[in-house]
């Protein structure tokens, strides 16, 4: 069957990875963006892109009819919950009404396609320490608007599911990092030391709380994720994608420094600590393995090793 993978947000950090991999294995990809500017998109063949806005429910109904996707990628979001307290009112239009829009023209399709969605673990909120690592079963209770807006979008999916019989699949995603993230203490870490390598900083990095514990999974293993979600996952079902262990904070900080071989300071600073930070997140994955064959195959010091030959290599 010839595959055609509609990929929304794919301008954003999953949604590039995912379709170059995508492309890889062969499929049709289109990558829907929300920029205008596409002079920056890989040109690859069977891989183009096209501009959409998902609050517009006209122009997701059109692309759906052109392209007719026998596959859809639901990565467009706006994804940052610092962003989701400062304009939640955004943050609604255009993670809920976005997707009831998608899965409006989806409903409408002559020959319904596959969607996998990008939900979060922000749906879980606080976590006490005996229910981690947190499994699907978890309640939802989400502490900001970002996470509000991803539950939306796990009830939407399912509801489509029941009464439509859209063939939809959640990831709910926990800390993702890789070449080209940004806003996380990885990438922070790694983007300071190749700074302080080439000279653009001081040899000093400012920390914020170096104890929490994080399961940090590589990008190329969330994208297989998605890839084996779409195959091979139970219609109708939430997943948990996470790495298989927890790391320190600090941990990962001392492994970006000796991968690096700069030699730094670490300076604890007031202004980067936060009023609260859970101690730990953690899924469990032991629901989305055993239906799909997915596990982890990156270490989190390969991981760091390719963030700073990225960063080191656009810097």
């Amino acid at each position: 069957m010839k595959r055609i993978a509609l990929v929304t947000g794919a301008e954003g950090f999953i949604g590039s990875h995912l379709v170059r991999f995508l492309q890889s294995k062969g499929w049709n990809v289109i990558g829907g963006h929300l920029s205008y500017d596409s002079d920056s998109f890989p040109k690859l063949p069977r891989l183009q892109f096209v501009q959409c806005d998902l609050r517009n429910g006209q122009r997701v109904q059109q692309i759906f009819n052109e392209y007719e996707p026998t596959h859809i990628f639901h990565l467009g979001a706006q994804s940052l919950p610092t962003v989701s307290w400062m304009d939640p009112v955004s943050t609604f239009e255009s993670n809920i009404m976005g997707s009831l829009h998608l899965f409006e023209a989806v409903r409408h399709m002559k020959q319904l396609p596959v969607v996998v969605s990008a939900c979060s673990s922000a749906e879980y909120g606080y976590v006490p320490a005996s229910a981690i690592p947190v499994t699907e079963n978890q309640p939802l209770h989400p502490l900001h608007p970002y996470g509000i807006s991803k539950v939306c979008l796990d009830l939407i999916a399912r509801e489509y599911f029941l009464d439509y019989k859209v063939p939809a699949v959640n990831l709910r995603i926990f800390n993702t990092t890789g070449p080209g993230k940004t806003n996380d203490a990885p990438s922070d870490f790694v983007r300071q030391l190749i700074r302080i390598k080439k000279g653009l900083q001081g040899p000093v990095i400012e920390v914020g709380n170096l104890q929490p514990r994080r399961a940090f999974l590589d990008v190329g293993d969330t994208v297989r994720g998605f890839y084996l979600a779409a195959i091979k996952g139970k219609r109708g079902e939430a997943y948990n994608i996470c790495a298989a262990q927890t790391y320190k904070i600090g941990d990962v900080l001392k492994t970006a420094i000796r991968l690096s071989g700069v030699k730094v300071e670490v300076r604890a600073a007031a202004h980067l600590m936060r009023p609260s930070d859970e101690k730990i997140i953690f899924g469990s994955t032991s629901k989305f393995c055993k239906d799909t064959d997915w596990k982890p195959l990156r270490t989190i010091d390969q991981t760091l090793s390719s963030m700073l030959e990225y960063w080191d290599r656009v810097m």
